[in-house]
């Protein structure tokens, strides 16, 4: 009666995980919201669109943000952001409360290594104000609530392909009949049960809260999706990429070295 561990704890995994995704998608709220509901939050907000600092906050949170003011600092001149991961003062005069954040955490000498530049930026009270007004405006979750969802979603993922393993390993338990349980039901059917609850937890979950965004409510991932058509587009801003998809989507090589942070770690 191996096979009978095997399938418990198949279906406990299961049940777990797809328990702790359904909670976690309860917490963003109703993903199924009207768009006009979308376009009153938006009016709560500062205008008819996200700014950039908007989407990359809703796209990746308070460190996407300080990710974009480094960047936008970097391509206009008015930072110099090393491969060597160190960043100098080149005009310190910053155009808005994150870049002169960027400018102070820099200090007085005008160089300093980016890690710990990135890490005072994204907890500013520039920053801080720009994600309550986003959640006053109900673009924003809450405290960063949905990074919840991510795992859960693994989670799920993990539950389907340890099922499919207890499945194989029951197969293949000597000493019982093959390709049956004790009750003579085919084995398939004991553990499809379980495996067609997590697949059908993961498809309901991409067709519901898909992208799974650590940061945006429902009502702004259908604003930050109209901005990740245009960083899409043939002629896309790279700001906008930025902001949407992170340093990733810098083309510089030596430009994303420096904001990865590897460079710092070599300088002494």
């Amino acid at each position: 009666m191996l096979w009978v561990l095997f399938l418990l704890v198949a279906w406990g995994a299961a049940a777990i995980s797809c328990v702790r995704l359904c909670l976690a998608a309860a917490r963003l709220g109703d993903p199924g919201a009207s768009s006009r509901e979308a376009r009153q939050a938006r009016r709560a907000a500062d205008g008819p669109e996200l700014t950039l600092y908007e989407t990359a906050f809703l796209a990746g949170g308070p460190h996407r943000v300080a990710d974009l003011a480094l960047v936008t600092m970097h391509l206009r001149r008015r930072l110099l952001l090393a491969h060597t991961g160190w960043a100098t003062v080149v005009d310190p005069d910053g155009r808005d409360d994150v870049e002169r954040t960027v400018i102070r955490a820099i200090g007085p000498q005008g160089q300093s290594p980016i890690a710990p530049v990135r890490a005072a930026a994204a907890a500013a009270d520039a920053v801080r104000a720009l994600a309550d007004r986003l959640v006053a405006a109900g673009l924003a979750l809450p405290g960063g609530a949905g990074p919840d969802l991510v795992p859960a979603v693994r989670a799920v993922r993990g539950a389907a392909l340890l099922v499919a393993a207890m499945g194989a390993a029951a197969l293949l338990t000597p000493g019982r009949e093959q390709g049956t349980g004790g009750s003579g039901v085919p084995m398939l059917v004991w553990f499809g049960l379980p495996l067609v609850l997590t697949l059908g937890a993961l498809a309901i979950a991409r067709m519901e809260v898909h992208p799974y965004s650590s940061w945006a409510s429902p009502a702004g991932q259908r604003l930050l999706d109209v901005r990740t058509a245009a960083a899409d587009g043939p002629e896309g801003d790279v700001l906008v990429a930025v902001a949407v998809r992170g340093v990733r989507a810098v083309a510089d090589p030596a430009l994303r070295a420096a904001l990865g942070g590897r460079g710092a770690r070599n300088v002494r």
